[in-house]
């Protein structure tokens, strides 16, 4: 125990006497969270600016159409002329606007609405929800309509009973969390990387040490070479802990960033990961004889199966067959998890995600313990 603890003092001093590494476990996931909520961006509660132009005149049915499109949530409705649409909507003064056509009214009183046409630069994130909203009302007064056969006189008797129905409503208002979730997805896939990173760099000490030679100086002492390789997982351990704890803490508590999930269900998942992240470092180290091959094989995993896996970006971008190779690897099935948290879906749920990532972490450990027993070389650690 006492040499286990001296050599994690010493590479403890000897990670930190590079400046470098401070930056990789403590500088750099802050600013993958700043570049996350700069990806991402606000609070996506800004007000749509809507224009209307209606040419069907002082018609008392378009003006309950124009009405209800008023009473949407964050919507800012204006009357103007047609010929000032493009330069509204070019100087970003509208988001949208909507054409009533001449004889709108008409058309919903004999069952068949003309079209209603709404010009946008933003394409469908403004208009689907709005053309949706649209279509429920003007298809409701267009079955009035249909079932009046064309008698004015009818339709507007049961229009007008349509209009006084009651219905009684119980209404709660509730944050829309969806930005705060990418977000936090987006915090988490830049973190998976830079743990991968961490954990590469600690078992990278074992090779550069063996490679100047400090590591055989060791052996000649009592120290072990199992003691040796021990503490280095420690030590990896410890790290990442302090890495996610960080990390976690500045999200929620610097960024205000919710992720929706409770504190400690992220920390122990993300320590989880880090077991796997251990793991792989030392199948790495396992099957590397130098530095720049153990850098070689780091660079060759870490960056393309991050980016498979949605680190980067989401999953849902790739094509169907790209999202299928994702599953075979650890990364998915922690950002997967966290997606299912903050769905509300509950821990005991998830254990297969959880048996999966503690899969991994047994399989990379024992390749990485196989290799080191079967290396016969006098550099062999074990």
């Amino acid at each position: 125990m006492r040499d286990t603890l001296w050599l994690i003092r010493k590479t403890f001093i000897s990670t930190f006497k590079n400046v470098l590494n401070l930056f990789i476990y403590f500088v750099f996931p802050v600013m993958a969270i700043l570049l996350a909520t700069l990806v991402q961006g606000g609070s996506g509660d800004a007000e749509l600016k809507m224009g209307i132009v209606n040419h069907d005149g002082g018609q008392a049915i378009t003006k309950d159409v124009i009405d209800s499109v008023g009473r949407q949530d964050s919507m800012l409705v204006s009357e103007i002329e047609e010929n000032e649409i493009k330069e509204l909507i070019s100087s970003g003064e509208l988001d949208a606007a909507i054409i009533f056509p001449a004889g709108f009214a008409q058309s919903l009183i004999v069952g068949k609405p003309t079209n209603v046409k709404i010009v946008s630069i933003k394409g469908a994130q403004v208009t689907g929800h709005l053309r949706a909203s649209l279509d429920q009302e003007m298809n409701n007064i267009a079955s009035i309509g249909k079932v009046a056969k064309g008698d004015e006189t009818k339709f507007n008797n049961l229009y007008e009973g349509f209009q006084k129905t009651g219905f009684a409503l119980s209404v709660e208002k509730v944050e829309d969390q969806s930005i705060n979730h990418n977000k936090t997805n987006q915090s988490i896939g830049y973190l998976l990387i830079l743990m991968l990173v961490s954990a590469s760099n600690l078992s990278g000490i074992l090779i550069k040490e063996r490679e100047n030679r400090t590591f055989y100086r060791l052996l000649s002492s009592p120290i072990n070479p199992r003691t040796y390789v021990l503490s280095n997982i420690i030590v990896n351990l410890m790290m990442m802990m302090m890495q996610i704890t960080v990390t976690l803490l500045i999200m929620i508590f610097i960024f205000h960033v919710d992720p929706g999930i409770p504190f400690w269900s992220m920390f122990l998942i993300l320590v989880l990961f880090a077991l796997v992240a251990i793991g792989l470092s030392l199948v790495i180290v396992a099957f590397s004889s130098s530095s720049s091959a153990a850098s070689g094989m780091q660079n060759m995993f870490l960056i393309p199966t991050s980016l498979l896996s949605g680190c980067m970006f989401p999953l849902a971008l790739m094509p169907e067959t790209m999202q299928q190779l994702a599953h075979f690897l650890p990364q998915f099935w922690l950002l997967d998890t966290f997606s299912s948290l903050q769905q509300g879906v509950s821990m005991g749920e998830l254990y297969l995600n959880l048996f999966i990532l503690i899969a991994f972490s047994v399989a990379l450990s024992l390749i990485a313990v196989y290799k080191f027993g079967r290396n016969n070389d006098t550099r062999s650690y074990i």
